[in-house]
């Protein structure tokens, strides 16, 4: 898909977390086992019940590393473990091909020195957030130190607004809206921020957003399938398209959301997308940002795998 021997970076990836968002009921557990499994036929995606006993046997990280050897990529970005200390251990068997972020709640009254923490001595590049997860403004005072360290260090934060989880999850939140940041962003535009899914239901406000605020990066992870509920019509086209025409390919950052085994990494998304910005005859050097140099440089990354 790539010319000159470029390498893409994928800067959304998930292992093994807690989920502990989602309103669980029998209904809604049976309603998600039938989409999960229409997206599964929809996508070509294997069958978990399929799973070799071998396969399992194999190490995560090895797991994971197999699949950046096999599709060519040259770094994945994880934003979420059972906690920072597992997330380092893990990035830190290959640390020239993976890189993590801090994930940790930042209205916890330690959020400040576990953030220090998880970038001074374990080693973690950036800050991953949900906004429907924080129950005060982001803007609140309480939460300053946090924006403060993180502007001070030009940290990247990754923050997931809209829809979150499937039957049983966050639909209505004061933090839903990508907006709800945009105090923020104003005040600290050394924070790169970015923001997942194109907005995940808030496109619109998203590109209001991006228009303000220059520190503000738009990633293009997952399925997309949130546009299937908008009242308009929605493509990966359209997204490529409008968000090229406001900010450029300077701000646009490819992220596959992959997060387990045995799909491991999301090449279909990666395809889709590429092809989208091919037929929207993007210039190489722009697909190139896209997919890899935008998180080189907001990762100060140096072209390149290194081992």
């Amino acid at each position: 898909m790539f010319s000159n021997d470029f390498k893409v970076i994928d800067i959304h990836a998930h292992l093994p977390w807690q989920v502990n968002f989602i309103r669980r009921s029998e209904i809604a557990d049976q309603y998600n086992a039938e989409r999960s499994e229409r997206m599964r036929l929809t996508w070509d995606f294997p069958n978990p019940a399929s799973e070799k006993d071998e396969d399992r046997a194999i190490p995560i990280m090895d797991r994971w590393k197999g699949e950046l050897d096999k599709y060519g990529l040259e770094k994945m970005i994880f934003l979420t473990s059972l906690n920072n200390d597992d997330l380092a251990e893990k990035v830190s068997q290959y640390p020239e091909r993976f890189i993590g972020f801090a994930h940790h709640p930042i209205e916890s009254e330690n959020a400040l020195e576990e953030l220090t923490r998880a970038v001074d001595e374990l080693g973690l590049n950036g800050y991953k957030m949900m906004g429907p997860l924080v129950n005060r403004p982001l803007h609140d005072p309480t939460l300053l130190p946090v924006w403060r360290f993180l502007a001070d260090r030009k940290l990247p934060v990754l923050i997931h607004f809209g829809m979150l989880g499937r039957a049983g999850g966050i639909v209505e939140h004061q933090n839903i809206n990508p907006l709800a940041i945009f105090r923020v962003a104003s005040e600290f535009p050394e924070i790169p921020i970015i923001i997942p899914h194109f907005g995940a239901g808030y496109f619109k406000e998203l590109l209001q957003l991006c228009w303000s605020c220059p520190n503000v990066h738009i990633e293009t992870s997952g399925s997309n399938q949130w546009m299937r509920w908008m009242p308009y019509h929605l493509d990966l086209e359209i997204l490529f398209r409008k968000t090229y025409e406001l900010i450029g390919p300077e701000r646009i950052v490819f992220g596959s959301d992959s997060n387990g085994f045995p799909r491991g990494f999301a090449y279909r998304y990666l395809q889709d997308q590429v092809r989208t910005c091919r037929d929207l005859n993007f210039r190489e050097e722009d697909i190139e940002s896209i997919f890899g140099n935008n998180a080189r440089r907001l990762l100060n990354l140096q072209s390149g795998v290194e081992g």
